[in-house]
């Protein structure tokens, strides 16, 4: 029977079973529950707005979010989060689903650091903007009643959540430092690394190749 969690229904499709499969695999516990409650956070904030969204895209959406900090799914030349949204792209192409079911996938997944953009796009790239500010940056937590956030917590438990999310993020970005240029990653690498330093975007602009 698919499991019901803070009155969502996590989807039980055999493509959703080998999403789990494949995360439980790659990404440690934290992680794992971390992107479990970012579809349960995002698709009760998203019915709450009155938007339809197709659960399996927003279930893979919000499982592979995170998956470019692991080790088997990183690059170093690239943002983490393109890093997962191409996995996501290629498990959904190799699962049947439509080129543009699994763009709006890679755009939820590669823009879900970069704030407002993936709420004006379609509800499959919000609902992983959603559920993402909601269990790390704890925005508008009070538009999920206190119940549901206790029913979410039992499932899914964040021991220790806020340290261990910035240690995933320092851990996954330290030896590619170039790529958090123009993100709030930079800010990550800036708080464990005192010998990091960040790109200025005015200096770029003022010592340029153009001579006026």
């Amino acid at each position: 029977m698919p499991e019901t969690i803070a009155g969502i229904t996590v989807p039980d499709s055999p493509l959703a079973r080998e999403t789990t499969e494949l995360v439980r695999a790659a990404a440690d516990e934290s992680l794992f529950h971390h992107s479990r409650r970012v579809f349960l956070f995002g698709m009760l904030k998203s019915a709450a707005r009155g938007l339809e969204v197709d659960p399996e895209l927003a279930y893979v959406g919000a499982m592979f979010h995170d998956l470019g900090l692991t080790d088997e799914y990183r690059t170093r030349d690239q943002r983490f989060e393109i890093d997962g949204a191409a996995a996501a792209q290629a498990f959904l192409r190799d699962h049947g689903r439509s080129a543009e079911e699994a763009r709006r996938v890679w755009l939820a997944i590669a823009l879900h650091t970069t704030p407002e953009i993936p709420l004006h796009l379609e509800p499959e790239v919000a609902v992983v903007t959603l559920g993402v500010e909601t269990d790390v940056l704890g925005l508008d937590l009070d538009q999920i009643s206190e119940e549901h956030r206790a029913e979410v917590v039992a499932a899914h438990p964040r021991p220790d959540f806020k340290n261990r999310i910035l240690r995933a993020f320092y851990d996954g970005m330290a030896d590619r430092p170039e790529t958090t240029f123009g993100t709030m990653n930079d800010d990550v690498l800036a708080h464990f690394d005192p010998d990091f330093h960040r790109e200025d975007f005015v200096r770029i602009i003022r010592e340029n190749a153009w001579p006026e």
